[in-house]
């Protein structure tokens, strides 16, 4: 039987990552299975970069946890390593770059996930990774709006060359 000083290590830490939980942005759970210690650095030096956690953690840890938060949609998803990635800022990011990775290594697998307080399947998260960034959709709709004010001026000036035709 456990020691009760590891037993309180291990509360400690199911409610030091229900903290976490309740306050990121984005939780998304990982298989890392088959990635070697080169292709995890470099992940995790991408993910610094979004102000992103990833960390291996036990899936008994994580399930308490997430039964501390209420959640616990995502039981099912806890089978085998599972590394969690968390962002308390920006969760567009850290789907982009988790997916982008994950199309590159086949082994590398979304298992599932919390975006905004909601319970996510990896379908769902792969989805909002696809999404444009919002630079990207603000930039779009720029374009959008200049070329129906270009079309309004030329048509205006079509206008103003046929009263000059006229007269």
């Amino acid at each position: 039987m456990a020691s009760e000083k590891i037993i309180k290590q291990k509360k400690s830490e199911v409610s030091e990552l229900a903290t976490k939980i309740k306050d990121a942005k984005a939780v998304i759970l990982t298989d890392y299975r088959g990635i070697n210690v080169t292709d995890v650095t470099d992940l995790r030096t991408k993910l610094r970069g979004s102000n992103t956690n990833y960390k291996v953690i036990k899936n008994n840890i994580i399930k308490r946890a997430l039964k501390e938060c209420n959640i616990e949609e995502l039981d099912d998803v806890l089978v085998g390593p599972t590394a969690v990635i968390m962002n308390d800022e920006d969760y567009l990011d850290t789907a982009k770059i988790i997916y982008k990775y994950a199309k590159s290594n086949e082994t590398y697998k979304i298992k599932g996930g919390i975006i905004d307080g909601k319970v996510m399947t990896a379908e769902e998260i792969i989805t909002l990774a696809k999404l444009p960034s919002r630079e990207d959709l603000l930039s779009m709709l720029a374009g959008a709006l200049l070329g129906n004010i270009s079309k309004v001026a030329v048509a205006i000036d079509q206008v103003r060359v046929k009263k000059e035709a006229e007269a």
